[in-house]
């Protein structure tokens, strides 16, 4: 068995927080989000020395160097740099001469805190070709809904359907295990989709095709406001695999402070994420919001339900309520943002 991360998107729709910041470690909770989808596959590394193959094409290097940065214990994780993006689908067909057994795919911006183990169990039990992992979700518009006949095996797929065009409110999670056949299904060279171009093919390929849907934990952080959530959800305990973590800097006992933080006199963090090296002056409010490291807020200002990226500068008596600022943004004291 071996496993495969999807990690070489641009990070497109989470901008401006990726412009400078390889959405793969981009950091939930000041952890860079490439260590809770490792955290994933630490459970079926039976042998104690599994290979992690990790699929990177835009700012591999960053990724690499944060990586070195965290004892990995038995995972091996081998970057393999797209010179050329190939897609979804197309990424696994370049590292197809690499896969001997089923493998297990994840895509590089779905925070969960899902078991893997009884999902492979019942995929080599199935004798499936390919298991696709799915959750129900309320508001199917916006994803690819998948629907099942009764013992399981997926019959039809609607991409972002509108409305009316299925009941179904299974959507791909973007966790797959896939044996050695489907990726021979890929053409060599060319970019490829899962979506558009490889679950259609499966449909028709007569290869037993399975959903098997769960009700861990599951986000897609791909948008600023997902991401934010993400950091929320984290904090408040909401993924089985990863209680809130404590610091004595906490005001309210719901918010991480890295220990290289200061916080002058009157400082309130409440619900939130500060990063290293970051200092707030006095009187700083900061509430619901996410605050990368290496950023200033002056003293008397307002952060509420935003997300500020590295080395931001926030002036003296400014209020912000709802906004995103990338890396070095500077905001003039006295400002109204949101």
């Amino acid at each position: 068995m071996q496993t495969l991360i999807l990690a070489g998107g641009k990070g497109t729709r989470l901008r401006p927080l990726t412009l400078h910041t390889p959405k793969p470690v981009v950091p939930i909770a000041n952890r860079p989000f490439i260590y809770y989808q490792l955290d994933l596959l630490r459970p079926l590394d039976v042998t104690g020395t599994m290979e992690v193959l990790l699929s990177l094409s835009y700012q591999p290097r960053k990724i690499e160097e944060v990586l070195n940065q965290e004892v990995l214990g038995g995972l091996v994780v081998s970057p393999v740099v797209e010179h050329q993006p190939l897609g979804t689908a197309g990424a696994m067909r370049h590292i197809r001469s690499r896969v001997t057994g089923t493998l297990i795919v994840l895509n590089g911006d779905i925070l969960t805190d899902i078991d893997l183990r009884p999902v492979l169990q019942r995929h080599q039990r199935r004798r499936a070709a390919a298991t696709l992992v799915l959750v129900n979700v309320a508001d199917t518009r916006a994803y690819g809904v998948v629907e099942l006949d009764a013992g399981g095996r997926i019959r039809q797929f609607h991409e972002k359907p509108a409305p009316g065009v299925t009941t179904a409110t299974s959507i791909n999670a973007g966790i797959y295990l896939l044996e050695p056949e489907v990726l021979d299904l890929i053409p060599e060279g060319c970019e490829y989709s899962f979506e558009y171009d490889l679950f259609p093919r499966l449909l028709t390929s007569g290869l037993p095709l399975y959903g098997d849907i769960t009700d861990a934990y599951w986000l897609d952080i791909g948008t600023p406001e997902r991401y934010r959530q993400a950091n929320t959800d984290v904090l408040q305990g909401k993924l089985r695999r990863y209680p809130p973590e404590s610091s004595p800097a906490l005001t309210d006992g719901g918010s991480v402070i890295a220990p290289e933080v200061t916080l002058k006199g009157g400082v309130s963090v409440i619900r939130s994420v500060i990063g290293a090296n970051c200092y707030l002056e006095d009187g700083v409010h900061v509430v619901d919001s996410v605050v990368m490291a290496g950023s200033r807020i002056a003293e008397g200002a307002v952060v509420r339900s935003s997300v500020l990226g590295r080395g931001v500068h926030v002036g003296s008596n400014s209020i912000l309520h709802n906004v995103v600022l990338g890396d070095k943004s500077v905001v003039t004291d006295f400002s109204r943002l949101g």
